[in-house]
């Protein structure tokens, strides 16, 4: 059973010197008030090992420390589900996340959801926590997933992810050969909506939000391509819709007319993620390769996949 420590500690830098420790929570550390409230009611505020106090000055090289990581009840229950973890600290989580497995619950008394398996694990190492998803998978595409694993945590990725300083690649089979060459890049900026009353799908729409995909075609076949993409909005659907809107569905896509052959989901990986911790200020990067379904996929349309997809895998630096 891993130990569970609900304090973090930052070392006054010399910009902080002779600031009070409201200064420093609201500035630094960007806690809201809400929060600051709490911890001073929890008595979550600690100075050199001390009790403190919000007007206190602070000098250069003190150890301020603060309990965000208070243990949380959930009203999921544990359950097993297949995922496989891939990197974590006392804050975050990031996993790889199978095909068919919906993130967390969308209506009451779902089950077999990612949440409750990320839940059932937590409680075996008795860490008490809610799961909170930073951004989106849909339940058919698999890959690497950011869990933050405190309220606090979530609201510093949740800016970080505002501020498009976490960085979502995808690998993506399209139907039909894209009319570029191996290694060229392009950019799709196409704002997105809902399809008129259609419960789910989306389309390209001047009415819709800003959404943008970078991408680069990695490999053609005769009636496919394989493109990696990189997100820089995040639109529900977005790299399923922008390539759909360029006559190019993803292979499985049904909801978005893709071809139904090989495949029974859309043919969509998330396989990199990184982002500069906000807590420790490392620079962390991910990567997962192709799940098998994918792979075959690809070898059964004429697909090369490049080694620079598969020999990182799983890895995570520093």
């Amino acid at each position: 059973m891993k130990s569970h420590s609900k304090w973090i500690t930052y070392t006054i830098p010399t910009e902080w010197n002779n600031h009070s420790v409201t200064d420093v929570l609201k500035g630094p550390l960007l806690l809201s008030n809400r929060m600051i409230n709490r911890l001073t009611h929890m008595k979550g505020l600690r100075l050199n090992g001390k009790k403190t106090w919000l007007n206190k000055k602070l000098k250069e090289g003190d150890r301020l420390q603060v309990a965000v990581r208070p243990h949380e009840t959930t009203e999921l229950v544990g359950e097993p589900v297949p995922f496989t973890t891939v990197w974590e600290d006392p804050d975050l989580l990031i996993v790889d996340k199978p095909a068919g497995i919906q993130v967390h619950p969308v209506k009451k008394g779902e089950t077999g959801t990612l949440a409750h398996g990320i839940t059932q694990r937590w409680q075996e190492e008795g860490l008490e926590a809610k799961v909170r998803p930073v951004h989106r998978l849909d339940r058919h595409t698999s890959g690497l997933l950011l869990v933050a694993k405190s309220a606090y945590a979530h609201q510093l990725m949740d800016r970080e992810l505002r501020e498009k300083r976490i960085k979502r690649h995808y690998l993506a089979i399209l139907s039909e050969r894209f009319d570029k060459e191996v290694g060229e890049k392009g950019t799709i900026q196409a704002p997105i909506d809902r399809e008129g009353n259609h419960p789910l799908r989306r389309c390209v729409k001047d009415s819709g939000e800003r959404a943008v995909t970078h991408y680069q075609i990695i490999a053609h076949a005769a009636d496919a391509t394989l493109v990696h993409a990189e997100l820089e909005t995040g639109r529900t659907h977005q790299i399923r819709v922008h390539f759909a809107h360029l006559g190019h569905p993803l292979y499985g896509d049904t909801l978005y007319y893709g071809s139904k052959n090989y495949i029974r989901r859309q043919a969509l990986h998330a396989c990199q993620l990184s982002f500069t911790h906000p807590l420790t200020h490392e620079d962390i990067a991910v990567s997962t390769p192709l799940p098998k379904d994918l792979s075959q996929l690809a070898n059964t349309l004429g697909l090369q996949i490049p080694t620079e997809f598969l020999d990182k895998a799983n890895k995570a630096h520093p």
